[in-house]
């Protein structure tokens, strides 16, 4: 999703089950009222598909920190190569990355 994207009643919907099927009447207008259920599962109710629309919105809205959070940190792999040369690693798991630096070497 991008960052600007919101939560539809067709993503929640394809959250619940797999599969295809569900479909709607009017792909133009794709709400509650225009909704087709092709499988013998019951239609979840309007009210759940709103209740379940906005839980998702809030979940999504919640983790904006962690997605703001990614693009600043610096690369994994130079986070952990800068453990590596402050000596953090444990014994054996820096002789294991010394071994594998040694073997490629740059």
């Amino acid at each position: 999703m991008n960052e600007e994207e919101s939560y539809t009643l067709e993503r929640y919907l394809a959250s619940i089950k797999n599969g295809q099927w569900f479909g709607f009447s009017n792909h133009n207008d794709k709400s509650y009222k225009n909704l087709i259920i092709h499988s013998v599962d019951p239609k979840p109710t309007e009210q759940e598909c709103i209740d379940g629309v906005a839980a998702m919105q809030a979940e999504y809205d919640a983790q904006e920190y962690a997605r703001n959070r990614k693009t600043d940190y610096p690369d994994i792999g130079d986070q952990l190569d800068a453990l590596y040369h402050a000596g953090v690693f444990p014994a054996n798991m820096a002789a294991r990355i010394k071994e594998t630096k040694d073997k490629y070497p740059k």
